[in-house]
């Protein structure tokens, strides 16, 4: 049980910084103010809002499709 345990929070703990990473570094194409405090509050943030909320949502979903080429 603890290994399983271990490992549930393993995997949520890849996800959680992987796809805050990648939201910190596509931050530029959402909507929200370019601010650093913004950047930092909702890459920190991000589960919760992009349940709770559906602007959030929107512009997370936007950042994770845009690619740079």
């Amino acid at each position: 049980m603890i290994k399983l345990l271990t490992f549930g929070i393993a995997v949520y703990l890849m996800v959680y910084i992987g796809y805050g990473w990648k939201f910190w570094n596509r931050f530029g194409w959402t909507t929200y103010d370019k601010t650093l405090s913004n950047q930092v509050k909702l890459t920190l943030l991000w589960p919760v809002l992009f349940f709770v909320n559906k602007r959030f949502r929107r512009n997370f979903q936007r950042a994770m499709k845009r690619h740079y080429w």
